[in-house]
């Protein structure tokens, strides 16, 4: 029984990697619209909650966030992840992100909200 769990469990890591892989693969403006269609559907479910709320089914309301802010976290932020360095290559992309990066910087004073600072960069690597 120990060994059929095993195979299951290598299965199931298989899959993920093989999904991953694949994702990695695809063009920069393919994993764009990949990772705007469960930001589409989720964004606007956490609006949909707050008016369900407003309407006095707070627990109702409550419950809809937090599974769209799971969603959020779970999906989308681990395909943003696995798709990142594909959508650095599109250029506007990759100076927003930088521009985001240095506001995030430049407002939370190097917090970077995991726990730890994060270093400024040198000015050898700023003017590179």
């Amino acid at each position: 029984m120990l060994v059929i769990a095993q195979k299951r469990r290598q299965a199931r890591m298989t899959f993920l990697a093989r999904n991953r892989r694949r994702l990695q693969k695809i063009s920069p403006y393919l994993s764009l619209v990949l990772l705007l269609v469960p930001l589409l559907l989720v964004e606007p479910l956490k609006l949909v909650a707050l008016v369900v709320a407003g309407k006095g089914h707070w627990l109702t309301g409550t419950g809809m966030l937090v599974v769209a802010y799971a969603a959020s976290l779970l999906v989308v932020e681990r395909l943003f992840k696995v798709v990142k360095p594909k959508l650095m290559m599109v250029d506007w992309f990759a100076k927003l992100w930088a521009g985001l990066v240095a506001l995030r910087i430049k407002f939370l004073g190097g917090w970077s909200g995991k726990g730890n600072v994060v270093e400024k960069p040198s000015r050898a690597q700023r003017s590179s």
